[in-house]
């Protein structure tokens, strides 16, 4: 018999509400489990995007598991001191303040197809490490890859407290029927709008994780072969298929023609003369998605590649020139080893260019001008940037990844995992200091405009540099003024000294 949602989120929710996710000892074995899953399993993992994807092996350790190592080892290495209540200024003396940090509860994470391991398993680390229990619920669209975690998964970590769910849409769409306590989703906006939407039946808070279009400027003043390369190389990994691949190029004519040119030397570089025969990029997910990207390539003239074979889910690397602007290929997400090129006459009419459509997940800008790059920061709402390179922002712990307005609600990976998972809890500690309660009577009643008047007079001071700060100045001149007085007595002890030794001398 198979066993029902319902039954599967009841089971995660009574482990956590036995406490079984919430010791630290816990949470920690898990994310070693996670760990020792990757390792021993990393052929495993890799065969299957290769089936899903055709994922070469270097993008599959380095973009999906690796990445899922380093990120528990980031975890378990600061989980400590993560996890410590916060204690933090109080408005009253002799009170103290803190920010516990609890988890939510039971989260459910829809993983996403064009990384499907990466994807699926880095906010299931996050949420563990915050004290959760996690339904896992990886894209049909990847079966492979989904098979892999569904299989694996239990072998290494509770099955009660992180139990993997199949299926397509049907089978996701029953499941948000479920009660949730947080939900996380990367895929696309039209998607998030319908996860979304099933949260809102509980008031689930939400982290979504889309996409849009990522713009990238290229300036004039730029080492081309450079800019290329790492603008070619942001595009074509996973081919295409990525949320933050620079989407489109935003450049003069003059700076078009030197990128066409230099683009053609490079792949040929990287791909020989028949890039479909290269084992280093990957295919096109689904059919269905060769389709689409065919049509996009209609939208414009193909200066470089243009070439699709449908059976073999290829789509050749190529590059647009032309592209009407009213096109779908620019007002769609694109998801394929297509680049169009806008033309425009300055960093001006780029920006205003971007401005016009919805917030971009991500934004490049390849420029030697620190006042134009300023600008961009200022000016373009997005959710991340990477200046003089593509995709590298996300791969710090230390930044947050995620979106804004279209592209997204929230973000992750290292400590942002963390604290996206954990519900801050504000906890005050009053004290029974006679003194301080008789200050504070002003607030009973009766009421009176004495009272009133105490209680308004009270003002904020702002932050300051502090007691701590005074008091370090202090001791710094105290300590300046007894070295000086210290030197002092040393040359006058010395002077004496010496004047002594010349009379017995004469």
């Amino acid at each position: 018999m198979t066993t029902s949602y319902k039954e599967i989120v009841g089971r995660a929710r009574g482990a956590f509400k036995d406490g079984r996710t919430l010791s630290v000892e816990f949470r920690r074995q898990q994310l070693q489990q996670l760990k020792k899953m990757y390792e021993e399993n990393s052929h495993v993992f890799l065969k299957a995007l290769h089936s899903d994807l055709r994922k070469p092996k270097l993008e599959g350790m380095m973009l999906e598991i690796q990445g899922l190592i380093n990120d528990v080892d980031y975890s378990l290495n600061r989980l400590d001191k993560w996890v410590k209540a916060e204690e933090v200024t109080s408005a009253i003396p002799f009170d103290k303040s803190y920010i516990y940090k609890e988890p939510y509860g039971v989260v459910l994470v829809l993983g996403a197809w064009n990384y499907p391991l990466q994807l699926t398993m880095l906010p299931v680390a996050g949420a563990i490490a915050a004290g959760n229990a996690v339904v896992i619920k990886p894209s049909e669209v990847s079966p492979a890859t989904a098979a892999a975690i569904a299989n694996l998964v239990p072998k290494y970590i509770d099955k009660d407290c992180y139990p993997v769910v199949c299926g397509g849409i049907p089978e996701t769409t029953e499941l948000l029927k479920e009660r949730f306590d947080y939900i996380f989703y990367t895929g696309s906006t039209t998607v998030g709008r319908i996860v979304r939407e099933a949260a809102n039946k509980y008031l689930t808070p939400v982290t979504l994780e889309l996409g849009g279009k990522s713009p990238c400027y290229i300036d004039q003043d730029v080492n081309m072969d450079m800019v290329a390369r790492r603008i070619l190389w942001g595009k074509l990994i996973n081919l295409g298929q990525t949320c933050i691949a620079p989407d489109y190029i935003l450049c003069t004519k003059a700076t078009e023609k030197l990128f066409v040119e230099k683009a053609k030397e490079i792949l040929q570089e990287w791909y020989g003369e028949d890039p479909q025969k290269s084992e280093n990029l990957c295919r096109i997910v689904a059919e269905r998605h060769v389709d689409r990207l065919e049509e996009y390539i209609k939208c414009g003239e193909p200066v470089v590649g243009g070439k699709v074979d449908r059976k073999d889910r290829w789509v050749e690397p190529t590059i647009l020139v032309n592209v009407d602007r009213d096109s779908k290929i620019l007002k769609e997400e694109i998801f394929g080893p297509i680049l169009p090129i806008v033309n425009v006459d300055s960093h001006v009419e780029a920006i205003a260019y971007i401005n016009k459509g919805e917030k971009p997940l991500a934004m490049y800008i390849f420029s030697n001008n620190k006042t134009k790059t300023e600008i961009f920061m200022k000016q373009v709402p997005c959710g991340g940037v990477t200046l003089n390179d593509t995709i590298l922002h996300v791969a710090s712990a230390e930044l947050p990844f995620g979106g804004v307005g279209n592209s997204g609600i929230g973000s992750y990976h290292g400590k942002f995992s963390f604290e996206t998972f954990t519900h801050r809890k504000a906890c005050l500690s009053r004290s029974y200091n006679s003194f301080i309660d008789k200050a504070m009577r002003a607030r009973f009643p009766p009421y009176t405009e004495k009272n009133l008047k105490l209680l308004t007079s009270q003002k904020d001071k702002g932050d300051g540099p502090g007691f701590f700060h005074y008091l370090k100045i202090f001791f710094t001149h105290v300590i300046s003024m007894g070295l000086g007085a210290l030197i002092l007595y040393l040359v006058i002890h010395y002077s004496e000294s010496k004047g002594s030794i010349d009379s017995d001398i004469e």
